[in-house]
């Protein structure tokens, strides 16, 4: 026998005798079609129910009722309280539900808070949240040049091997991703340059715009971004899964600076590996550059006597110059995610995730303050 088509529930409100009367029909189900009420509900509780065409139901049909009963919890004008409802011609297994739940008294959590802030309030939400980001950072910065500045008069206490193992970890097993992803860089800036200057007879040119675009911009940018994803990722995790496991407060109670034993290595290897690998993926793009120029007809020695004759000293510093910046923004940012992450497995990696974005958030937002500084000095 096939099942029948569910019926829309209707709720119905009517006046019958000087009664209020509340007529329920059709199926109530959470995965139906939404109850339709007639009338205006009124503020009282029903004196009597109809439910002679009332069919199938779950949740739905208590909750709907016990939402009007809980609205009259405080009295209204003509009114009356919940707790006196009747619940006359209800089915059995309905009332017994009812009268149950209405014994309970409802906590002031459980109502959904239907009221949204204003949009004033939000705005000022945003601007204490941002607030409280800048005033967390700049004591994370201050408390990281009080470190650095404790190693400078042999204050700080940590483990050479912590540093030396860091800075393998910052220089040589990244080589690999910086030597790949500069290399292709450089390609892709020669070809889209030979076939811009190949129509002007300028060919050769393409050297001076591969040298200049990867010692001024894309060396030290492409280098500090995948350095953020790579390594500023790696601090977070790692202090992160050291703050979940109580590590850190074990480092405390012991009498070691957590800044001077887990930040400060961290940020000196940073700061030393970041000029070596910008400087390296430098040459390595200028190398794919010069691959495409001599596929394009330019000789590799004149195509190297204009590279040289293109990168001054000035120039070729600028990149240098700014790496150490990048450097230290990328594992500022690492540790302090990692230092504020909370105490799972999943705050962890939401750590990590926000020190990437925001690694690669304040490299851009630096490299963009650099350019105007350099273009304002004329260099």
């Amino acid at each position: 026998m096939a099942a029948r088509d569910p019926i829309a529930p209707l709720a119905s409100w009517t006046q019958e005798n000087g009664e209020v009367v509340l007529k329920l029909s059709g199926d109530w189900h959470r995965d139906g079609p939404a109850p339709k009420v007639d009338g205006e509900s009124p503020s009282q509780a029903p004196d009597r129910y109809l439910t002679e065409d009332l069919g199938l139901f779950d949740s739905t049909l208590p909750a709907f009722l016990l939402a009007h009963l809980r609205d009259l919890a405080k009295p209204v004008d003509g009114g009356q309280k919940s707790g006196s409802a009747s619940f006359d011609g209800l089915p059995d297994n309905l009332r017994g539900l009812m009268e149950l739940a209405l014994a309970v008294p409802e906590e002031s959590e459980a109502r959904d808070k239907t009221s949204q802030p204003s949009e004033l309030k939000k705005l000022g939400q945003i601007t204490l949240a941002v607030w409280e980001n800048v005033r967390v950072l700049n004591e994370f910065v201050g408390q990281s040049i009080l470190s650095v500045g404790r190693f400078f008069t042999g204050r700080a206490k940590f483990r050479r091997g912590d540093f030396w193992m860091t800075v393998q970890e910052s220089g040589v097993q990244a080589l690999p991703i910086v030597s790949l992803i500069s290399f292709l860089i450089g390609l892709i800036l020669a070809f889209v340059g030979n076939v811009q200057l190949s129509d002007f007879g300028a060919g050769i040119y393409v050297a001076d715009l591969v040298a200049l675009a990867m010692v001024r911009e894309m060396g030290v940018v492409m280098t500090a971004i995948i350095m953020s994803g790579r390594t500023g990722a790696a601090f977070a995790a790692h202090i992160g899964s050291m703050k979940a496991n109580e590590e850190v407060d074990a480092l405390r109670t012991f009498g070691f600076d957590p800044f001077d034993f887990l930040v400060l290595p961290r940020l000196m290897a940073l700061v030393i590996m970041m000029p070596i690998l910008t400087v390296y993926a430098n040459v390595v793009g200028i190398l794919g550059g010069m691959i495409v120029g001599v596929m394009s007809g330019i000789p590799p020695v004149l195509y190297w006597n204009q590279t040289i004759n293109a990168v001054d000293l000035t120039t070729a510093s600028l990149g240098v110059f700014k790496s150490f910046f990048f450097g230290a923004a990328i594992a500022i940012a690492g540790c302090l995610q990692g230092m504020q992450a909370g105490n799972s497995s999943a705050a962890v990696g939401q750590a990590t995730t926000r020190a990437v974005v925001a690694s690669i958030t304040t490299v851009i937002v630096l490299d963009s303050a650099f350019a105007v500084i350099f273009t304002v000095l004329g260099i």
